[in-house]
């Protein structure tokens, strides 16, 4: 039995004000833009330290100095070697903005994705996986727990480097944290709420 085709769903064209408000998402456009200019400071960032790293572990001085300063690090003597400390500080700091960049790249690939344009890359051999089943309320839970890694590796080089920090400075830091991981678990609680809600519906 020949299978019988459904005619396709034509689209009803929009009224003026409607096509202009729908039309208002591209002015998002230039701020996705402007999050890929960052990522390209943040990978130069990345590469200066990391060069900064190599040096001075070849005994380059003005790299060493460059890097305890950059580092906030401050130790008894004076510094002409690299040591634990410094280059456990420095690796996290290059940790950190590889978090940070991935946290660009979610919100620039999934808000593009999801507020203004579709990418079609269904059947890309390099479409991310979180991006079949992306939606605003999934990008606001990766971006909690992105926030959190990120907020993680801060509060463990204040640690780390915890002789030059006040002891206020280390109690707002881990509240910050804490606050920053209650929050994701109510986003998270909340999302699961709703979905449980829309299922019941259906």
């Amino acid at each position: 039995m020949p299978e019988t085709k459904l005619p396709a769903r034509q689209e009803r064209p929009l009224r003026p004000l409607p096509r202009l408000i729908f039309a208002s998402r591209w002015l998002q456009l230039p701020l996705y833009l402007g999050l890929i200019a960052a990522q390209g400071v943040y990978v130069f960032h990345f590469w200066v330290e990391l060069v900064h790293l190599l040096e001075a572990a070849f005994g380059n001085q003005t790299a060493l100095q460059a890097l305890v300063t950059s580092m906030g690090y401050q130790s008894a003597a004076p510094l002409t070697a690299l040591n634990e400390t410094l280059i456990m500080l420095v690796v996290l700091a290059l940790i950190d903005v590889v978090m940070i960049s991935n946290l660009l790249i979610m919100v620039i690939v999934g808000g593009y994705e999801t507020f203004v344009s579709r990418m079609d890359l269904q059947g890309h051999r390099d479409q991310p996986e979180w991006l079949d089943h992306v939606n605003a309320s999934v990008l606001k839970v990766k971006l909690s727990t992105a926030i959190i890694g990120i907020s993680s590796i801060h509060l463990l080089k204040t640690f780390i480097n915890a002789a030059n920090y006040d002891v206020k400075v280390l109690m707002w830091q881990t509240v910050i944290h804490v606050t920053f991981l209650l929050s994701a678990l109510a986003i998270a609680y909340t999302d699961r709420i709703l979905i449980s809600t829309q299922a019941l519906k259906h």
